[in-house]
Formats: structure tokens, sequence, C-alpha cells
């Protein structure tokens, strides 16, 4: 019998496979919400069974806007997974957060306007608490990781504002954010990290700064073609560092984010549709 599936990986612009996997199957997967980015490949990777997803899919051919964010989670959790590692391009709305740098963002601000971004509807209300989006001691861990690979400067902590996109910030916006306090840019953490923490799965981001973003004065304005080229010098040091994460897992630890919906649920029990208990199963069974 194969190992369970309980590390998930999202892998961003970039980041389109996972080296060093092993005992591959590709797994499509069918959610109640639709379809995922891609199939999934779930294969052994450091005597841990995983499973990735390329959030844009191969080819990388879905815009931020039009992600099926909740399709992929749902997918890693019917799959198993208990932790999700995410890797996302970002741009930095700090000078000592240079390109190359990588960051582990701790909170986040959302600035979307077209998106999904919650599981819970049709009859059954979930009120989440979202003072921490992302999984503490997975980012912790997430650090460490990045660090052992000795590859790029890291950096611990930090508030990621996210943007609808597809296109990129106006200088104005821009300048905005950082009189905000915000530290990094980017598109698709949100939904995500909320949608990953009402189905009770760990979540932590690896931000891969690749420009200034446009309030810099000296350097060039962000473009696709300056994205790609600091993410392919950075495709390796992501690869390792998970690789370095997920030794860490194996002991399958829990945290409060495993039990994010003990207190979220606030429909009456007898008031919940039965179509909606079916639907939501997976992810609320156990308090319905």
């Amino acid at each position: 019998m194969k190992k369970p599936v309980t590390i998930g990986i999202i892998g961003g612009s970039g980041l389109y496979k996972m080296d060093g996997l092993s005992d591959i199957e590709e797994i499509s997967v069918n959610t109640p919400f639709g379809n995922p980015s891609d199939a999934v490949i779930v294969g052994m990777l450091e005597g841990q069974r995983v499973a990735f997803l390329p959030r844009h899919g191969r080819g990388h051919r879905i815009s931020p806007t039009e992600l099926n964010s909740r399709a992929n989670i749902y997918a890693l959790k019917s799959l198993g997974a208990r932790y999700i590692i995410s890797v996302s391009a970002c741009g930095s709305l700090r000078e000592d957060l240079a390109p190359g740098h990588i960051v582990i963002p701790d909170q986040l601000v959302d600035r979307t306007r077209l998106r999904d971004l919650t599981f819970f509807s049709d009859g059954l209300v979930a009120h989440l608490s979202a003072a921490e989006p992302f999984s503490s001691p997975l980012s912790e861990l997430l650090y460490e990781a990045v660090q052992e690979t000795g590859a790029r400067p890291a950096h611990l902590g930090g508030t990621f504002v996210v943007i609808e996109g597809p296109r990129f910030s106006t200088k104005a916006e821009s300048k905005i954010f950082r009189q905000w306090g915000c530290d990094i840019i980017g598109m698709t953490a949100i939904p995500e990290a909320i949608l990953a923490r009402e189905a009770e799965i760990a979540y932590a981001t690896m931000a891969h700064v690749t420009d200034y973003d446009v309030w810099h004065e000296t350097e060039e304005d962000v473009t696709v073609e300056m994205v790609i080229k600091t993410l392919l010098g950075n495709v390796d040091a992501a690869q390792q560092a998970i690789k370095n994460v997920i030794p860490k897992l194996a002991a399958n630890p829990d945290w409060p984010c495993h039990h994010a919906l003990a207190n979220a649920i606030i429909t009456d029990r007898s008031a919940i549709p039965e179509e909606a208990r079916k639907k939501f199963e997976l992810l609320a069974g156990k308090y319905l």
C-alpha cells in the first residue's frame, strides 16, 4: 500500500515541475468546484509522498484572475495533503528586499476584486479567523529550509499585498502600498492562503523577489522578461528548499490551523441542507 499524500506543493511562475520525484503517477481530480489548474503529479520525494500542482497549468495558460483556487486546494485536500508549500514570484516594496532574495511572509493584504474567496455557501456559513493567514510553524520550517540551501538571502516575515492582476501596478498604486507598510507584492496568495486555512491545511509561501515593482526611481519597471529571468535563476534554490523541508514534516505535526473550522461554522446544524452536507463533507464533515 502506498503512503498517503501529506505534502502539497503549488508551483508558481517559473516552477512548473518538481525534480527528484520517483514512483510518479498523474492524477486527474474532479471537485465540486470544477477542475484544478492541471493534473496533480504525485510521487515520492525525500521519503515522503507529495503532490505537485502547477498553479497556472503546464505552459502557464491560466491568468491569476482565472485561477480556480478552490478546485486546486480541494484537490490537494482530497489526496490527503495536510501541508502546502506555495512557491510564487513577487515584487519588492522595500529597498533591502532585492531581486533574488526569498521572503517567507506572515501577513496578507487583499486587493483582489473578482475571486471566490471562500468554499462555504449554499446554506453553510463559516467565519474563519484570518489574523494569522499563514501557518507560523510551517513558515519557520520553510525559512530554515531556505537558509540551509545557502543559495539566496532569506527573510522571515513580511506583509504580502495581493493585487488582482494580470496587469502590474501603476506607480501611484505601488507608492501607496509602500506607504501602507507592505513589503512584497504578488497576484496569487489570495485566496489560496485563506482557502487552505478553511480546508485545515497548514500553508506557507516561499516568495521569490523578481523586481522592485514600479516604485523604484533608479531601477527598471517590472516586466515579464525580468520576472522569468530571476525566477529561472532561483528554481534550483526553490527545489532544494522544498527537499530540505520535507523531512522536517515527516513526524506529521499537528498545529492549530489543522483545526481552524472547529469554532468557525455559525450555521445551525439542523438548518444545513443535505446537499450542502454532501458538498462540504471533505472539508467540514467532522463538525457537521
